[in-house]
């Protein structure tokens, strides 16, 4: 490859970027974010109530990360505008998704452990300013047990398909801040 194709491709890449860079300031990309979320939640109340699967406390602890990703997507999109708005969104985002990622890496250890030493608990320790579990019992209460294993897509369970889900969610957080301190050099 000559050298001035590979500059043109690098200039074309770098235009590419710079343009991604900029979509965390207009509102349609935190639309996406809050309605990926949103739907993530919509499939695990059909699982829960339409299929019968009781969440355990470990899918307690990932809905609450997912609403937190929900909550940056509304955030970011009201307030994609203000670096205030942006910040607290990038903020929620990542905490959702690398706390959730790591909810999900655990739960998937307890489930293919044989050990004596992994248990869950059955009321979730949510701090005692925010019961979550009392509040919204229809959302929040863990009825499941954490080592069930009571649903599969492709030999993948529930706790390995939301390690791929939040890996996404990580990994798309990771990309649009870098982007936007790289080529924007701002949030």
């Amino acid at each position: 490859m000559s050298s001035s194709k590979l500059l043109f491709i690098s200039l074309e890449l770098g235009v590419n970027l710079k343009y991604l860079s900029e979509l965390s300031t207009t509102p349609r990309p935190w639309l996406f974010l809050a309605l990926s979320a949103l739907s993530l939640e919509i499939c695990a109340l059909f699982f829960q109530y339409y299929m019968g699967l009781a969440p355990c406390i470990m899918c307690i602890y990932q809905r609450v990360a997912i609403w937190g990703i929900f909550i940056a997507g509304v955030i970011g999109y009201l307030g994609h505008k203000t670096i205030i708005g942006r910040v607290l969104a990038y903020i929620s985002w990542a905490i959702g998704a690398i706390w959730g990622l790591i909810i999900a890496i655990e739960h998937v250890e307890i489930q293919t452990s044989n050990s004596l030493f992994y248990s869950c608990e059955y009321v979730p320790n949510f701090p005692s300013w925010l019961p979550l579990h009392e509040w919204l019992p229809s959302l929040f209460e863990a009825t499941g047990d954490c080592g069930d294993i009571n649903w599969q897509f492709f030999d993948f369970t529930m706790p390995q398909m939301m390690i791929v889900v939040y890996s996404i969610y990580t990994a798309s957080f990771a990309f649009v801040l870098l982007t936007r301190l790289f080529y924007s050099r701002k949030l």
